[in-house]
């Protein structure tokens, strides 16, 4: 009855398909499989860019596992996007919403936002506003839409 109760929280997500900073396309299809932290923010933001390192942190942390960021950058250009990337040691896609139609798709009605989806593709959390990505809490989130290893 619980596995009922989660799959049915589990909500599809729109398609998105963006450029990053440097010219590469990003289609969240591509990524079915893995975990996607989906984050949308701003430069102008100062919670988003306080948000934005602990994104990192969690990126470090989670390395080698089936699990992406993709930071969608609402508005901007790819210069300013490079420029936070080196400032703040982003080292994951920062993708340009340069006319705010995927923010807009996405229902996005505050900044920061984030969207974390299964390995199915369905958004299985969502939150508004800032939140420490680096915490236990927040990486346990992560953790348990991961796949498990055969062997556990």
């Amino acid at each position: 009855m619980a596995l009922l109760a989660a799959a049915l929280l589990a909500v599809a997500a729109p398609p998105l398909e963006l450029a990053d900073a440097n010219g590469a396309r990003h289609r969240l299809s591509d990524y079915r499989g893995k975990v996607v932290l989906l984050n949308f923010w701003a430069t102008w933001c100062e919670p988003c860019r306080a948000e934005l390192p602990t994104i990192e942190r969690l990126r470090a942390a989670l390395a080698g596992r089936p699990f992406v960021i993709l930071a969608v950058q609402m508005g901007g250009s790819a210069r300013t996007a490079h420029d936070i990337a080196e400032e703040l040691g982003l080292r994951f896609p920062l993708l340009l919403d340069r006319d705010s139609s995927a923010t807009a798709a996405w229902g996005v009605k505050m900044l920061p936002t984030s969207f974390l989806l299964g390995v199915d593709g369905a958004v299985a959390f969502s939150h508004p506003g800032e939140l420490d990505w680096s915490t236990i809490e927040a990486r346990r989130k992560v953790e348990a839409l991961l796949p498990r290893a055969i062997s556990e």
